[in-house]
């Protein structure tokens, strides 16, 4: 499907500019939203979509954009995709909802089974189904701190777990994320985190994995104390704090420290799980195996679905009732999980994010040889990211990434911006788009460097 002539919804690959984009119809959809939603939700490129599919966004004007964001790496299936749609809709005319606390059905059951048997580790495993990334963060705290009976939770520099009272907490980002909406959950705290890039250069030589650890677990020792953190949650490559790749032998540390200690180990893989990185869940670059593992985005191909996944041991110290919600495990959502992951296992995607991985790093090296001010270049496989600096400095470069994806957006090609500092862009393309779109919208982006920097 990767390679296909014609994606989801049946839309021509191939990016089309019919009218300045956004054009008069999104301009006056824009208008109506002004009038009709709240102005605290924003969006990246008001070009009102249509329709969607392979890599391609056709919006209400005709005009058809590459997609490198997967709606924030959420349609890594590809929008659309035959077997989520097609399992939704027979779920659909069967019924909509009973709640699963209420009248459960067998759906749920398997896709708690499936995850039970695709995340790290062959231990005894249970799952329980949630709504969103946020509600599975928020969800692995409360089990952690009820199995340990304890109450701090570390969480680390440039994180990002949600928008919930206590996943604000959890977030390190202020602006847009938390000001104002204080104060927050108690008992967060936060370590620093290997950020290679910036640890090596404030070092003046390369940091180690192990080293940044011993930096991080220094400082939980010294300033919480072990006996009273419930767990450590991370993500294995963070995501909005800029897809940042901590420097090998970080995160296998930090398990370690958690296992002497009886810390219970989160993987928050809402971003990085399902195949994004070449690998089923980011865990497994390194061999970590996680106590909890928290997904979303990509588990159910656009629908809103999110589980926590852990050991049984763990996930069982919570009593009946202490668990769930009105809408977790929604049917149609967990049909749609279900194809989602039918697809993720037999149509190759594992390895086709590595493939978009090596043509996207290919091309923004290249593009680093011609602009030092791309500072960084990191990510694992359809997971990419180049952070954007001064010329011969670390110093932040948001104006650049502004500038690159605004002229990207004009030409019908969606990159999202990201980052603690905002001069991050990064690369999350759906797994079905073809070589030639990919290659295509890194035209125009090249075209963005060299008509901002001349």
């Amino acid at each position: 499907m990767a390679h296909d002539e014609v994606g989801g919804a049946g839309l021509p690959q191939e990016r089309r500019i019919v009218t300045a984009i956004p054009g008069p119809r999104s301009q006056e959809l824009e208008a109506r939203r002004k009038r009709a939603v709240a102005p605290g939700v924003a969006s990246s490129m008001p070009a009102y979509v249509v329709a969607a599919g392979g890599g391609i966004l056709r919006d209400a004007d005709g005009n058809q954009i590459v997609d490198l964001g997967s709606g924030i790496a959420v349609t890594t299936v590809g929008n659309a995709n035959p077997r989520v749609v097609a399992r939704a809709q027979e779920q659909l005319a069967a019924f909509t909802h009973t709640c699963f606390m209420v009248n459960p059905y067998e759906s749920y059951v398997e896709v708690a089974e499936a995850l039970n048997r695709l995340t790290p580790g062959d231990h005894e495993k249970r799952t329980v189904l949630l709504n969103s990334g946020a509600e599975a963060v928020e969800n692995a705290v409360k089990i952690a701190r009820v199995h340990t009976r304890r109450n701090a939770v570390v969480v680390f520099d440039h994180a990002y777990h949600g928008r919930t009272n206590l996943t604000m907490a959890m977030t390190a980002k202020a602006a847009p994320y938390k000001k104002g909406f204080g104060p927050f959950a108690g008992e967060i705290y936060r370590a620093p985190l290997s950020y290679p890039f910036r640890d090596d250069a404030a070092a003046g030589t390369k940091v180690t994995g192990e080293e940044a650890a011993a930096r991080a677990i220094t400082l939980i020792d010294k300033q919480i104390g072990a006996d009273d953190v419930a767990a450590i949650v991370i993500e294995p490559i963070q995501g909005e704090g800029g897809f940042i790749v901590p420097a090998e032998g970080f995160l296998p540390a930090l398990v370690d420290y958690a296992r002497a200690n009886g810390i219970v180990f989160v993987a928050d893989e809402v971003q990085t799980g399902f195949a994004r990185t070449g690998a089923m869940f980011a865990s497994e670059h390194e061999g970590i195996v996680p106590d909890l593992v928290t997904t979303a985005k990509g588990l159910a191909g656009g629908l809103p679905l999110a589980a926590v996944t852990g050991r049984a041991e763990i996930m069982d110290s919570v009593g009946a009732g202490g668990l769930g919600g009105t809408y977790g495990g929604n049917p149609a959502a967990v049909a749609a999980a279900l194809g989602a992951i039918e697809a993720y296992e037999q149509d190759r995607l594992l390895e086709r994010a590595g493939a978009i991985g090596e043509i996207i790093v290919r091309r923004v090296e290249a593009l680093q040889a011609k602009h030092p001010e791309i500072g960084h270049v990191r990510g694992r496989g359809a997971m990419q990211a180049i952070e954007l600096v001064q010329r011969d400095t670390i110093d932040p470069h948001p104006e650049l990434a502004k500038a690159v994806a605004g002229h990207a957006a004009a030409n019908a090609v969606l990159v999202l911006v990201t980052g603690t500092y905002g001069n991050v862009l990064r690369f999350l393309p759906p797994l079905t788009i073809s070589d030639a779109l990919l290659e295509e919208a890194f035209d125009v982006l090249e075209e963005g460097f060299a008509q901002a920097l001349g």
